[in-house]
This record gives structure tokens, C-alpha cells and sequence, in this order.
């Protein structure tokens, strides 16, 4: 259980910073309400999963999580570009993320 309260708060933590893109520095109201309230729920829920789960492998998750999908969701979705080492350091960062989980289940 703790495993998909972490998985969601690095999906929360992806909807936060693709949400710093569209508050235009906290000028625009309700994009900064989204992003602010993605950004309590993700750390809170961060916490709750570090009840069970290591600090060092859930934080490391968690950010790999939001790195991961901030970087897909640039390259597919806002025109940032898809170089192949760039595609090469997620598929990097995903397979840490996996030996991460692998690591608290193996001790």
C-alpha cells in the first residue's frame, strides 16, 4: 500500500511542475491553486509512505517519478526536444527507480 501512495505522490509531483510552467509565476489564479494544492498532497503523501518505505529509496522514487514524467510529458506534449541521450538518461532513470524498488523487497 505504501508502494501506490508513493506512486501517486510522484504523480501529484509530476501535476505540480507541469503546473509551475502555467501559473506564469504565481500570476495566474487558478493554475497556482492547482499547483500549490499537487504540491501539499504530493509531499504530504510522501510522508506517509516514508512510514514504511525507507527515506533514501522513497524520496529517490519520488523524484525519479516526477523526472520521468515532467521530462515524457515535455518531449511529447509542450515541443521540448526528444534527443536520444535525453530518451537514453530516462530509460537510466527508470531502470534506478526499478533497482530502487527491487532493493526493499530483496532485504
Amino acid at each position: 500500500m505504501h508502494w501506490l501512495i508513493l506512486i501517486v505522490a510522484g504523480l501529484l509531483e509530476i501535476g505540480w511542475a507541469v503546473g509551475l510552467k502555467y501559473t506564469e509565476g504565481f500570476s495566474r489564479l487558478w493554475p497556482t491553486v492547482g499547483t500549490v494544492l499537487a504540491m501539499v498532497l504530493s509531499i504530504f503523501l510522501l510522508g506517509v509512505a516514508m512510514r514504511a518505505l525507507p527515506m533514501g529509496v522513497a524520496y529517490a522514487v519520488w523524484v525519479g517519478i516526477g523526472i520521468v514524467g515532467t521530462t515524457v510529458i515535455g518531449m511529447l506534449f509542450l515541443g521540448e526536444p526528444a534527443h536520444v541521450i535525453k530518451v537514453v538518461c530516462v530509460l537510466l532513470i527508470i531502470v534506478g527507480i526499478a533497482g530502487l524498488k527491487m532493493s526493499t523487497t530483496a532485504s
